[in-house]
């Protein structure tokens, strides 16, 4: 049997005498004696290893099948998706002024209407049907300045889901700045199980990028509602970094272990670069993020602050295949304003819209370049499962349009023997 297409083999952590071969179709990483190389190659495996090679995805019976499989990849993961993930844009007002706010000059005192509302509650009761479970991400501007709409529509969708026998639950995609202990309280009945909070590094560095409006810091006020909250849901920590400044990342963790945010009361932790935005939604004064995956610092930041997180015991995303979100079918993006789209980097795009609560989701296929990867080159990448194509978003920043591959090969070539070799030494 043929070694996958889609499988690495690279040196252990632990020195001479072993490989760690990783798979990039099943994620999974088999620390193995250097000579079971060779005896896979010449098919002299004992019937034990060579069950486990084929369910761990690393043998396959050819390669033509292989490539066929691959090919219906993405259709088999929407098939088998019985989860209905939808992100609502509650508004895009904000409390915080932050220097490079994503959403920039999109921004401003824009709320979801008592009649969108309505259509998206009515949106999502259809879309449902052959669904397991509806979980929505409360999202902004600041979510939790619509308060009572989270709330209204929480209400409504948990009384359809259980009379549906579905599982309804939500999160929230918050500043954090009114993560309080009385509006978790409020929320938590309606099914608020967890907030994902954004830290920018240790106090001085976070209060420079991400201040209230009057321009007075906000990391202590945060500080204190995440210890306060975190016994009762799911907390998430992401932060945003530049080339100057991820360094400082490491004494972010210290302060959170200092202040018992210990691994054991955090459910994930993940820093990611700040993205220049295009120039028509940019923040005017800010430049200072990345334009590609594949630029050099990128590379080293991500596996430095990956290691700075897994050494302390905090949890972290594995390496893992990835299709984009706009190539799955039950994610779905709804704007203030009823506006469908694929991705929350796309709301306020025109171009990018793929329909609107009153008429319904439009065929995308054509105008997201959905598919791009399945040609000659990218099906013989042994690293498609974790691209196919690669993230459109920054794409579009990139190059101003959705089609075509934003191919990820460099950015992998420099940091994925690392990162398999955390997974392995830290046993994620």
């Amino acid at each position: 049997m043929p070694l996958s297409k889609y499988t690495k083999t690279y040196p252990s952590p632990s020195g001479p005498g072993s490989v760690i071969l990783y798979s990039m179709k099943s994620a999974s990483a088999l620390l193995v004696p250097s000579g079971l190389i060779e005896d896979m190659k010449n098919d002299n495996l004992s019937d034990e290893e060579r069950e486990t090679l084929i369910a761990e995805g690393f043998l396959v019976k050819n390669v033509s099948e292989e490539k066929r499989e691959m090919l219906s990849f993405i259709q088999k993961v929407n098939a088998l998706d019985k989860t209905l993930n939808y992100i609502l844009v509650l508004n895009l007002d904000c409390n915080l002024g932050c220097t490079y706010c994503f959403e920039g000059q999109r921004k401003g005192k824009f709320y979801l209407s008592d009649e969108t509302a309505g259509r998206f509650v009515d949106f999502v009761k259809r879309s449902s049907v052959g669904k397991e479970e509806i979980n929505i991400t409360f999202y902004g501007g600041e979510p939790l300045l619509s308060m009572d709409r989270i709330e209204a529509i929480s209400q409504e969708l948990r009384l359809f889901a259980e009379q549906q026998k579905l599982i309804y639950g939500f999160s929230l995609v918050t500043n954090g700045t009114l993560l309080t202990i009385g509006n978790v309280k409020r929320l938590m009945p309606l099914g608020l199980k967890g907030a994902k909070v954004t830290l920018d590094g240790p106090k001085e560095v976070h209060d420079a990028f991400r201040p209230f409006k009057s321009g007075a810091g906000s990391f202590d006020v945060i500080m204190g509602n995440i210890r306060d909250v975190c016994p009762m849901i799911h907390i998430q920590i992401g932060g945003n970094y530049t080339q100057e400044h991820y360094r400082e990342f490491p004494r972010l963790l210290e302060v959170l272990s200092g202040n018992g945010l210990t691994p054991d009361k955090l459910s994930l932790v993940k820093f990611d670069p700040v993205v220049n935005e295009s120039s028509e939604f940019a923040p005017r004064d800010f430049h200072d993020g990345c334009a590609s995956i594949n630029e050099p610092w990128i590379s080293e930041a991500s596996l430095f602050l990956r290691e700075e997180i897994v050494k302390r015991g905090y949890r972290t995303p594995k390496v893992m295949p990835s299709p984009c979100a706009i190539e799955r079918e039950g994610n779905l993006v709804v704007n203030y304003d009823g506006a469908l789209y694929k991705c929350p980097g796309l709301i306020g795009r025109t171009d990018c819209c793929v329909g609107d609560l009153k008429s319904g989701l439009i065929d995308y296929k054509s105008s997201h370049d959905l598919d791009v990867w399945k040609n000659e080159e990218c099906l013989a990448c042994e690293y498609l499962p974790l691209c196919f194509g690669g993230c459109k978003y920054m794409k579009l920043l990139r190059d101003g349009t959705l089609r075509g591959i934003n191919c990820q090969k460099q950015y992998l070539d420099q940091t994925l023997a690392g990162l398999v070799a955390q997974d392995i030494t830290y046993d994620l």
